[in-house]
């Protein structure tokens, strides 16, 4: 894997329908970011060979949002990915980039979040650009990370939606 993506879910519902967590649904706003997200991270060259997202329903419909503008990325939906901490997170990539260059993770706070902080002070980030991560990670937030042939990371871009 030579990039990482990490994109939080977009806005969603406050409590599904069915009452369970993993149900909740994007909302109009959250659509609307996602796609934007996509957009913006398509138009910069950031495309993902392969996707891993997460199998709720809110990152199902972030992928949903954002697909049409990463029209050759491979797709795959992980149950373990939902609500998955930092480690799980990076195993889970490390292994997809095994076999292609850029690597989409779609999933879930903390975990994205303080992956996106572990790897900025991996790749010795400037302290207010850790800040910043370490202040927040909206929805809709987007990380990228290249890394080296010895599998270290560096600071690519760090998106947050407008809004």
């Amino acid at each position: 894997m030579d990039r990482l993506i990490l994109l939080r879910h977009g806005e969603a519902e406050r409590d599904a329908p069915s009452g369970d967590d993993f149900d909740r649904r994007l909302v109009a706003r959250g659509i609307a970011a996602s796609t934007a997200m996509g957009a913006t991270l398509a138009d910069l060259g950031f495309c993902p060979d392969v996707a891993l997202v997460s199998a709720a329903a809110r990152t199902r419909d972030t992928w949903e949002a954002v697909c049409k503008a990463f029209p050759k990325a491979q797709v795959r939906f992980e149950d373990s990915l939902y609500l998955a901490e930092p480690d799980r997170v990076r195993s889970l990539a490390k292994a997809a980039g095994a076999a292609c260059g850029t690597v989409m993770v779609v999933g879930h706070n903390p975990g994205l979040q303080d992956l996106t902080v572990q790897m900025l002070r991996d790749g010795g980030a400037p302290p207010a650009l850790i800040a910043k991560a370490q202040n927040g990670f909206p929805t809709a937030a987007a990380a990228v990370f290249l890394f080296d042939h010895a599998g270290r990371p560096s600071y690519d871009g760090l998106f947050f939606p407008g809004r």
